[in-house]
This record gives structure tokens, C-alpha cells and sequence, in this order.
């Protein structure tokens, strides 16, 4: 018994969906037949939109991730033995910090050499600088002598360069991201010895289109944000826009953040630059779908008392599907949006919903 009435209920049910379906399908053949009757009328049924004037905003985001402003490899300026090693990876240094200490007695020894025969070199100089003016020696002798000085005192301030060299010194404040010495190991010129980053502050790397670029300059203020850390807003200065775009006419933009102290960013993660434009004046937009054959043609169709006019207009920027009109346009007018394929300049047409 519970199956015939599930079975009547599904027989009722699907008699009632097929006269609905039919009932769709009349007023879809009702819809046709009159299109097909005001076509073979001679009207060309199109669809049109109003000319109104809107502000729009010039705001827009990038993406990029983060860089070191500085960042470096340091290298041996010296051979010798490590004696001391100061840092490792992961500390933080001021630029003039020693890192470590190169084995430096042989230089030690060197300038303390030096430094001797200077000083003789530089009483001989003055003994006879002092005979020349009693007539003792000759012009030649004093020059002799003033070469000497002049020699050994060049020979003194490289050795105490080579001793000064034996105190590895950070040239940049940072981080040491990366050692590649341990003490005791013996240097050669041109190892590798840290990697240091300075990430107070970052570089966020973007692209820009071109209709945007044009109103930024360097020096402009970019407020930053980060999925890390999404309740903070850094502020960024504009330092780098490309003179050249790429292939797809995006420009290269680079901008220097601060890094917060408690909310600090790292070189690679991601961020998103605000560029928070002033509010553009009031302009015409029309639908992209109005241009026949593509915006680059600067033509479409105004419907004044139901016919087509060809209209030459001038094309501006570009906003999604949405087209700025710069020249050839009033406000009030209609715009033909739709069914241009069908018209010619002068032809009538009927607008439709």
C-alpha cells in the first residue's frame, strides 16, 4: 500500500514539472516571436545605458615580498689563523663590531720594525735638515734623506693597515645570517666569512601598470601590510620607480618600510603595498561592450529617437569593464551597449530590456 502512494506522489510530481517546463518554454517562444516581429519590422533591437558621470577612486594594491636595504658577504682582507671568534649566527652587531680576531704576532713584529727604522730615518731627516742651514751638506744629501723618511714612513702605515686588518671589524649593522668560519681555522685572502643583514629596515619589491605609475613619484608615503602580522601598518617612501617597463607594461617599484620593534618582518615574507591615490574628478564610463570592434576603434553607436548614430569618441583609461571617455560624449545621453554587429550609421532601433 506505501508503495503505490509513493508512486502516485512521484507520477504527480512529475506531471506537474512538465507543465511548468511547458509553460517556460511558451513564454520563451512568446519572447522569440515578437523579437523576430520587431526585427522584421525594421527595428534593430539593441541595449543601451545612460551617459552619467561618476568618481572613482585611483586606489589600488601590489604585492612583493621583502628585502634587505643592506645586506652583505664578507671576505678576508687577510690570510692567518682565527684565534678568536666573537659571534655566530644569529647575532647582532653595529657596524666597527669586532667578530673576530686573525693571528697577528708575525705583523706585530713587522710594524714594530717599521716603526724603528721610522724613527731613525726621521732624526737623520732632521740632523740634516739642521747641517744644511750651517752649509755642512748639500741641497741633494737633505733630499736624500727626506725620500728615506718619506719611504719608510708609507712601509710604516701598511704594516700597522696588515695589524689593523688582523681585527675583523662588521663594516654594516645587522644580523649574522651566516658563518662559514670556526676558531682555528686558517684564512686565506677572499674566504668567505659572514653573511650580514641589516633588516631595520626593508625593501618591498613591486610591479605597477602603467595607467597607475604615472601618478606616483618618488619620495610618495605607502602604508604596508603583511598576513603576519595583520593588525600592523608600516609605513613605507617610494625610492625606486623603473624608467622601462616589461613586456606586459608593469613597472618595477621599490619602496624602503621600517621595521616595529615587537612586530618585526623579515627579508622574503610577503607584503602589500596601499597605494591610497587621491579620488579622480567626476568622469563619463560607458561599458567596454559598447565600442565596435574593440576600444582601440574610438567608435560606437548613440541612440537619439530610436536611431543609431555613429559617434567618434576619445577612449581614456581603462577600469575593468568600464571605459573612461575623455572626448565625444555629454552626459544624458544614451549609448548603444549591445547588438552593434547588426547596425549601420542611421539605422532604426528599438531598445530593449
Amino acid at each position: 500500500m506505501k508503495k503505490i502512494i509513493i508512486w502516485s506522489l512521484v507520477t504527480i510530481a512529475a506531471v506537474v514539472l512538465i507543465m511548468w517546463k511547458l509553460g517556460a518554454n511558451k513564454k520563451a517562444n512568446e519572447a522569440k516571436t515578437e523579437f523576430v516581429k520587431q526585427s522584421n519590422a525594421g527595428d534593430v533591437p539593441v541595449l543601451v545605458e545612460k551617459v552619467t558621470k561618476s568618481d572613482f577612486s585611483q586606489g589600488f594594491l601590489a604585492n612583493g615580498n621583502f628585502t634587505p636595504v643592506r645586506e652583505l658577504t664578507y671576505l678576508a682582507e687577510i690570510a692567518g689563523r682565527i684565534n678568536r671568534l666573537m659571534v655566530d649566527e644569529g647575532s647582532v652587531v653595529k657596524q666597527g663590531q669586532i667578530l673576530a680576531y686573525v693571528d697577528g704576532e708575525i705583523l706585530g713584529t713587522d710594524l714594530q720594525s717599521a716603526k724603528t727604522n721610522l724613527e731613525q730615518l726621521r732624526v737623520d731627516k732632521e740632523r740634516y735638515e739642521s747641517a744644511f742651514q750651517t752649509g755642512g751638506v748639500t741641497r741633494k744629501q737633505v733630499d736624500d734623506a727626506k725620500l728615506q723618511y718619506e719611504l719608510a714612513l708609507s712601509k710604516y702605515n701598511a704594516a700597522s693597515r696588515r695589524v689593523s686588518d688582523t681585527y675583523i671589524k662588521a663594516p654594516i649593522q645587522g644580523v649574522i645570517n651566516k658563518k662559514y668560519i670556526e676558531q682555528g681555522a686558517y684564512l686565506s685572502l677572499g674566504n668567505k666569512m659572514f653573511d650580514i643583514v641589516d633588516v631595520s629596515r626593508l625593501k618591498l619589491a613591486v610591479s605597477v601598470p602603467e595607467i597607475q605609475v604615472v601618478n606616483l613619484k618618488v619620495g610618495d608615503k605607502v602604508n604596508v601590510t603583511t598576513n603576519v602580522f595583520p593588525e600592523i601598518t608600516y609605513e613605507g617612501k617610494i625610492t625606486f620607480i623603473a624608467a622601462k617597463g616589461d613586456n606586459t607594461l608593469n613597472y618595477p617599484i621599490e619602496m624602503e618600510v621600517a621595521n616595529i620593534s615587537g612586530k618585526q618582518l623579515r627579508a622574503g615574507m610577503f607584503g602589500t603595498a596601499h597605494f591610497d591615490l587621491p579620488k579622480a574628478m567626476a568622469a563619463i564610463m560607458v561599458a567596454r561592450t559598447a565600442f565596435v570592434g574593440g576600444v582601440n576603434s574610438n567608435q560606437i553607436y548613440v541612440m537619439e529617437n530610436n536611431t543609431a548614430k555613429l559617434r567618434k569618441v576619445i577612449a581614456g583609461r581603462i577600469f575593468g569593464d568600464r571605459v573612461e571617455i575623455r572626448e565625444g560624449l555629454n552626459e544624458g545621453e544614451t549609448v548603444i551597449t549591445s547588438g552593434q554587429i547588426n547596425l549601420i550609421d542611421g539605422a532604426k532601433v528599438i531598445a530593449q530590456k
